[in-house]
């Protein structure tokens, strides 16, 4: 279950996925199969060889590719989702959610 976003944001996320720019939306997630985690962070891009060639410099095996029709992403959680929006600067998700 998904929650702590606005639609502005959501629509933004989707938008940039679809025009095949890298995006990151992170938000609060409960789900019984994780354990511990309240948070994830969804790395989109409809181009999936840009998906993949951005998932290899985080050791993100192409497996792991939500092949969604429109918006296919990587769910990211964790220390794994920590280190990444480290990495690509992303200050503002990494405060807001207090990660």
């Amino acid at each position: 279950m998904a929650f702590g976003l606005k639609r502005k944001e959501v629509l933004r996320w989707k938008t940039k996925v679809e025009n095949g720019e890298i995006a990151f939306l992170t938000h609060y997630w409960l789900d019984d199969r994780f354990p511990g985690c309240t948070t994830v962070t969804k790395v989109g891009c409809k181009n999936i060889s840009s998906l993949i060639d951005w998932g290899q410099r985080y050791d993100l095996d192409p497996k792991w590719i939500h092949r969604d029709e429109k918006h296919p992403h990587f769910d990211l959680f964790g220390e794994k989702q920590k280190e990444v929006l480290s990495r690509e600067g992303k200050w503002d998700q990494i405060e807001r959610f207090n990660l």
